[in-house]
């Protein structure tokens, strides 16, 4: 099976942290990356397995929209016909 190949900001997205992380971390060689012409690409199995060798294995976060209370609370705030 073809491995596959994400971009920073794609991994960034499926680790939970900035994109500026994956950066620096390829920079210092803590992760492998994969070069094709002038784009990084970063296989996430590969990845996965020299952060559990480091020991910084990230919580993988999900994105979630606005805290459903908070944003009907303010809307129920609001007076009627404004």
């Amino acid at each position: 099976m073809k491995p596959t190949l994400l971009s920073a900001k794609e991994l960034s997205t499926t680790l939970g942290i900035s994109v500026k992380s994956i950066q620096r971390a390829y920079r210092t060689k803590e992760i492998p990356v994969v070069r094709m012409f002038n784009m990084l690409r970063f296989e996430l199995e590969k990845v996965l397995l020299a952060m559990q060798k480091k020991g910084e294995i990230p919580i993988v976060r999900r994105r979630r929209s606005a805290t459903a209370g908070a944003s009907r609370r303010r809307a129920q705030q609001k007076a009627p016909g404004r």
